[in-house]
């Protein structure tokens, strides 16, 4: 999260780490996937990102972090501190609204934004992202990762990812 603190130096770090794909889809980066949660230079040459799982135990971790050691040493970081931040736990509202639609484009139904002050719904209705169509049907709750879920488009009778919501 940017803050009104931010020191220029900050900022263009955490856009540097942001700009990092994420390792299991690198349509998005880790600033739209919500997962990068602040970067603070400690000294000269020294700065800590802090940066939250989508899950607790999510393998992807570790190749996030060595991403973003990299980008930032390569920009003059000589050391580089990735922090992992468990609170408060990552969530798919935490996706941007860039991230939602390059999801979208890339063929994975977006996770829908939840609506904290509404009523719960009570079925899910997954879009297609090939034609839009609402009535999909669920294959298997895992689909290539743990977040995710393959469905099909009765219309189109395609299959697809959809990003589940947590």
């Amino acid at each position: 999260m940017v803050t009104g603190t931010d020191t220029a130096l900050e900022a263009e770090l955490r856009r540097l780490a942001g700009s990092v794909p994420d390792p299991e889809l690198p349509v998005l980066t880790l600033e739209e996937l919500g997962v990068l949660r602040g970067v603070q230079v400690l000294g000269p040459g020294r700065v800590e990102v802090e940066l939250t799982p989508t899950y607790t135990g999510c393998p992807a971790i570790e190749a996030m972090t060595a991403d973003i050691e990299r980008v930032l040493h390569e920009h003059g970081m000589a050391e580089v501190s990735v922090v992992k931040v468990l609170s408060p736990a990552w969530s798919t509202d935490d996706i941007s609204a860039d991230g939602r639609r390059k999801l979208a484009e890339f063929g994975i139904a977006p996770p829908r934004p939840s609506d904290v002050d509404g009523p719960v719904p009570l079925t899910l209705t997954v879009r297609c992202p090939q034609c839009g169509s609402t009535d999909t049907e669920l294959l298997s709750r895992f689909s290539s990762t743990a977040c995710k879920a393959l469905r099909r488009c009765v219309t189109c009778r395609e299959p697809f990812d959809h990003f589940k919501e947590l």
